[in-house]
């Protein structure tokens, strides 16, 4: 057993559990007086890795590649098995996972419990519909196998379930066929979005990836570098990965400065707009920010707080118009922005978060004072589009609002083990 601090990444939120139990074995004996939380790699943005006061269950041991069928691409490995390490085994082998968030420093287990999605929501949809089948085990130790045929509800509840529903010891994933660790890459600038929207629809039927940067300063005239891009159909040659490398990043957060954010800007929008095709290496393309360690730490000791949303297609692009004007005109910039739209494929998960339509992400320091009163105006305009806001990057959302968002966590919280907890569910809905 350990006992250790542990914060999520935006390291807005200071948690300290009562313990850390190591899941070394999936028979290793679960607390039986306590609320119990899965924690993986910790890299959820917010508050749903965090059990603080009771007891979190480290999977990262738990990290083993049980079978992997190279002829039909179908893997079965341990929960606490990164991304990281499952692509230096299956990218040699011609293999992709089918879904990726913005980092590979995530578990297999992560992934489910919180239903990421990655550039190619509009041809993949997210993670869980790629999961075939998953054990999971709850608090009376209990292990059940969960899939379409077995025990279909909790499958479908455990998928963005937030780690609620017992803890994933195993899944299984079916993979993406490549022919190379290479892509071919397009960075096309635009001035507006109506212009993102544009080269969204056209680029969704001829490329697998697609994302935009967005100069958020510009508030709803923001322009950017859309990403678009498709596995290499070749082994041609692609530059070697270089390994994360920390760096003194918090002594730099003073000079965090909306002056010197709007000169990186201007700097990174004339450096990436690249319209040609052009091979890179996968790892920078899906994992640009690993290549330092620790990021986080640029935003200082009172960390950050990304606000991801999504408005569905029918209200169009005002309310993101909306919110970017706000964040603007507010003494709160957004020194990170990234849009992309999802598109119509169904999430597995009961709790999932995406879903047709648009999603912004925005990054803050946490140290604004202005910063809460303005989310919270946020809110109200993806709440009046029919939106939601993403559990797994939130660390302020009140429980009024999260109930709205998703009416469906009564339903779900059937599911929910009854001595499963985190300090977001309990702050959402006690």
């Amino acid at each position: 057993m350990i006992v250790r601090d542990t914060e999520s990444w935006g390291r807005f939120i200071r948690s300290a559990p009562a313990r850390v139990v190591e899941q070394e074995w999936t028979s290793t004996p679960l607390p039986s007086d306590d609320l119990l939380l899965p924690y993986g790699m910790g890299r959820s943005y917010g508050d749903v890795c965090l059990n603080n006061g009771h007891t979190l269950l480290s999977t990262t041991p738990l990290a083993r590649l049980r079978h992997l069928d190279e002829a039909n691409g179908l893997l079965v490995c341990e929960a606490g098995v990164t991304l990281d390490d499952l692509l230096d085994v299956i990218v040699p082998r011609g293999w992709f996972v089918p879904v990726t968030p913005g980092t590979k420093f995530v578990t297999v287990g992560g992934c489910i419990a919180n239903d990421v999605h990655g550039k190619n929501h509009h041809r993949a949809g997210s993670f869980g519909n790629h999961v075939r089948a998953l054990e999971l085990v709850r608090s009376d130790r209990s292990s059940i196998r969960c899939s379409e045929e077995e025990n279909r509800e909790l499958f479908h509840a455990t998928i963005g379930g937030l780690g609620l529903t017992g803890m994933i010891v195993t899944a299984e994933i079916a993979l993406r066929r490549i022919a190379s660790a290479a892509m071919v890459v397009e960075q096309i600038p635009f001035q507006s979005l109506s212009e993102f929207d544009a080269l969204s629809r056209e680029s969704d039927a001829s490329h697998e990836y697609t994302v935009a940067w967005l100069d958020a300063f510009g508030g709803s005239r923001s322009r950017g570098i859309f990403f678009r891009g498709n596995h290499a159909p070749d082994r041609g040659a692609s530059p070697s990965r270089r390994e994360p490398r920390r760096a003194p990043l918090a002594l730099f957060s003073p000079l965090l400065t909306t002056a010197a954010v709007r000169a990186f800007n201007r700097l990174y929008f004339r450096a990436n707009s690249r319209p040609q095709p052009h091979r890179v290496d996968y790892d920078p393309f899906f994992y640009p920010l690993d290549r330092v360690a620790n990021w986080n730490a640029i935003y200082g000791r009172r960390g950050f707080v990304q606000y991801q949303c999504v408005v569905p297609d029918e209200a169009g692009l005002d309310p993101i118009a909306e919110i970017l004007d706000s964040a603007a005109t507010s003494r709160t910039p957004s020194f990170l922005a990234v849009i992309k739209k999802f598109g119509p494929i169904r999430s597995a998960g009961m709790m999932s978060f995406p879903r047709a339509g648009t999603t912004l992400c925005l990054d803050f320091p946490g140290d604004r004072e202005n910063l809460l009163p303005l989310l919270d105006r946020f809110d109200d305009v993806v709440e009046r589009a029919g939106g939601s806001v993403y559990p797994a990057k939130d660390a302020r959302m009140p429980g009024a609002r999260f109930r709205r968002f998703f009416p469906q966590w009564e339903a779900f919280r059937s599911y929910v083990d009854p001595r499963f907890s985190s300090s977001f569910w309990r702050r959402v809905t006690e």
